[in-house]
């Protein structure tokens, strides 16, 4: 088709409709879903403060247990007069991490808000004003966040580690497997995040004098370009981690012990 005859856009009209006949809502809408509906488990996991805990596994939602109106404390650094769901104490540092994540800030923008919703498409809304105003100013934290879940790992591990310790003695079931997937899951997520790659291989001049940071910056490179796939899974992770143990403390299923 010539250019003299290809249609064209001009004016209020352009701002409102677009010329893609493909499909391209299709991953917005999906992405709201998803995304969506792990916010609203994890909330109502959150408030119901029930189910997470059973000998010897603790949903990650609920780990590290800081106060002692826990199933299970894992550091008790608030006494008795804490009286609400433990989860709320320790969700703000993985939660506000994901929140300001690189990626999900452009999977949220694009399906939440249509900041774009996809490319040669218009925004939803007429001004846009970037990250400089209140509330998406707040993503600026997304560092501070990053240093706050790195020792959310740490007792992620140490949870994998305990749920080798059965009431009767050491063994290995599929919760340990579970949890132990979760754990690294969660650490490649960290892993592959921007300012962790930030934190290897930035303020460098030159890499050729910090042989051992450019070692890390490059490993973790790789992992950085995969990370739109390690945050998926990682998210399906937690979910999973949590509905094992949960359905096991209610006893709608049974823990498979693999090694005695």
């Amino acid at each position: 088709m010539s250019s003299a005859a290809a249609p064209t856009r001009t004016g209020a009209t352009a701002s409102r409709h677009t010329l893609r006949r493909d499909a391209w809502w299709v991953e917005p809408v999906l992405t709201v879903v998803v995304l969506g509906g792990f916010v609203v488990y994890a909330t109502w996991a959150a408030f119901e403060n029930a189910h997470y805990y059973t000998a010897p596994y603790l949903s990650p939602l609920y780990s590290p247990c800081l106060s002692l109106n826990c199933e299970h404390v894992s550091v008790p650094l608030l006494g008795a007069w804490y009286t609400l769901s433990p989860a709320f104490l320790i969700l703000w540092a993985p939660g506000g991490f994901r929140l300001t994540c690189y990626y999900y800030r452009k999977a949220y923008y694009r399906s939440f808000t249509w900041s774009p919703p996809a490319c040669a498409v218009p925004d939803a809304r007429s001004r846009y004003f970037g990250e400089t105003r209140f509330p998406l100013i707040l993503q600026n934290l997304h560092r501070y966040f990053f240093y706050a879940s790195v020792p959310v790992l740490v007792f992620l591990w140490w949870d994998t580690v305990l749920a080798l310790r059965f009431p009767d003695g050491f063994g290995v079931g599929v919760g340990t497997l579970v949890l132990g997937a979760n754990a690294a899951l969660l650490t490649l997520y960290t892993l592959s995040c921007h300012s962790c790659r930030h934190l290897c291989g930035g303020h460098v001049d030159a890499f050729s004098g910090a042989p051992v940071r450019h070692r890390f910056w490059k490993w973790l490179t790789v992992l950085n370009e995969r990370h739109m796939l390690i945050a998926w899974t990682s998210l399906f992770g937690v979910v999973l981690a949590d509905v094992y143990v949960r359905l096991l403390s209610m006893g709608v299923i049974r823990d498979l012990r693999i090694v005695f």
